[in-house]
């Protein structure tokens, strides 16, 4: 066998002999990352039939549905479309210090008390010591026993420990860190994830074990490594939030076995994640009366409402070009909402600086939440606050219309059970305030 170092676009899977700044197949910039290639002149023998090959089958196949395994955490299992499924490939992945050691630990805990007491959990790290992840637990207050940790990044050590162990559930923290003697490259190469991925996705498989594999992100926020991680798995969900804020969303970027649009919301505290139920409860108790620049909206995060607070602020700029700055929301939806207000409503906002930011440290980008954007924006700039019990959503076109959003009517029942008004504009030019 002889071997080639070739540059492989992690996007597209475009190879080239040298490194290249922007890929000539996908035109994605900085995707290039070094892999090794068999180029080894064995014959390949083409259209070689196989002795027993499978036959087609009807795509009426009576087969039994496998049930899922429910973790006793609402929110992930919702996320995962009901529960865990057996031999299933789980990728979670988020930005360090978000919390996902500590959500699979919760995890690992409630998968170990419902599994039969004579079979194990098997959670392997491979960077951090295991006092350290038994130190964690302790904080936690795991309270199961027939819980296996073990330190190791060979791949071929860890089938090892799954032939013997045999365990019901098994963790891999994380796949950045595995090699395999079989792969030239280092831990975290486009080769060793792939390869690493695919070995243990065969011993799963075989042994229908579920397997939850922790990865990082990249400093884009997208999932690191190879986009072939993304199509092995069965399931990839990202953790999202702000380490200043309690809040995280656990979204599912893919999922074979149910939908991608459930989403869950936890809260890290000192005992760990906690399942958030109602969020807007939150909002309105940490919002007080008659405040200058705020505005309410309720956007859709997959099928479940979210009521969220936009904040605003205008003031006049020190320097010859104004400041747009905007926290938790696109600043260039920002920017070209500026210019319709501009433009229709005759705000002049050319000398004013703009900041816009999302409470609690959520994330907007639901499109309907552009008129509440707008709104806190001519409160500020006004001086004048809206009814604290008024709700906003639409989304706004270039030619200052307000368009009715997707799904509306379940934002329409969510705020009547939390005993808000829905305000109905339909263009720019009759934006008022009271």
């Amino acid at each position: 066998m002889k071997l080639k170092t070739v540059f492989a676009c992690q996007n597209c899977g475009y190879q080239t002999g040298k490194w290249l700044g922007k890929c000539p197949s996908c035109n994605e910039w900085n995707t290039f990352v070094e892999d090794v290639i068999n180029v080894g002149k064995e014959e390949v023998t083409r259209h070689t039939r196989l002795g027993n090959a499978e036959k087609p089958q009807n795509i009426e196949i009576n087969s039994p549905t496998k049930p899922r395994i429910k973790t006793g955490i609402a929110e992930f299992d919702t996320v995962l479309g009901g529960g865990i499924v057996e031999s299933s490939l789980i990728l979670l992945s988020g930005e360090p210090g978000i919390g996902k050691s500590t959500l699979t630990l919760q995890v690992v805990d409630r998968m170990a008390g419902l599994i039969d007491p004579q079979k194990t959990v098997l959670y392997v790290t491979g960077e951090e010591a295991i006092e350290q992840v038994a130190d964690r637990a302790k904080r936690l207050g795991l309270k199961q026993k027939n819980i296996s940790l073990l330190y190791e990044t060979s791949v071929e050590n860890i089938i090892t420990a799954i032939d013997n162990e045999k365990p019901a559930f098994l963790v891999v923290d994380s796949i950045q860190v595995l090699t395999s003697q079989d792969i030239a490259g280092t831990a975290g190469s486009l080769s060793q994830v792939r390869y690493a991925t695919e070995i243990l996705m065969n011993e799963i498989k075989t042994r229908k074990i579920p397997l939850l594999l922790i990865g990082h992100v990249n400093k884009e926020g997208n999932i690191a490594g190879p986009k072939v991680l993304e199509h092995l798995v069965d399931t990839v969900l990202l953790l999202e939030g702000e380490r200043d804020h309690e809040l995280r969303m656990l979204r599912a970027l893919k999922n074979r076995f149910g939908p991608v649009s459930e989403i869950g919301l936890f809260e890290m505290t000192s005992e760990g994640m906690c399942e958030v139920k109602n969020p807007g409860e939150r909002v309105l108790a940490n919002r007080p009366q008659n405040t200058i620049g705020s505005a309410l909206t309720i956007s859709m995060e997959g099928n479940r409402p979210f009521l969220m607070e936009v904040q605003a602020l205008v003031s006049q700029t020190t320097f010859g070009y104004p400041k747009r700055m905007a926290s938790g929301f696109d600043r260039n939806r920002l920017e070209l909402l500026i210019a319709v207000l501009q433009k229709h409503n005759k705000m002049n906002l050319m000398d004013q600086d703009v900041y816009i930011n999302v409470a609690s440290g959520m994330h907007l980008n639901d499109p309907s939440a552009d008129l509440a954007v707008c709104m806190a924006i001519a409160s500020s700039f006004y001086g004048k606050a809206i009814p604290r019990n008024e709700v906003v959503f639409g989304e706004v076109g270039l030619t200052g219309e307000i368009r009715s959003s997707f799904k509306d009517n379940e934002r329409q029942k969510s705020a009547q059970k939390m005993g808000l008004t829905t305000k109905t504009i339909t263009h720019l030019t009759k934006l008022t305030l009271p």
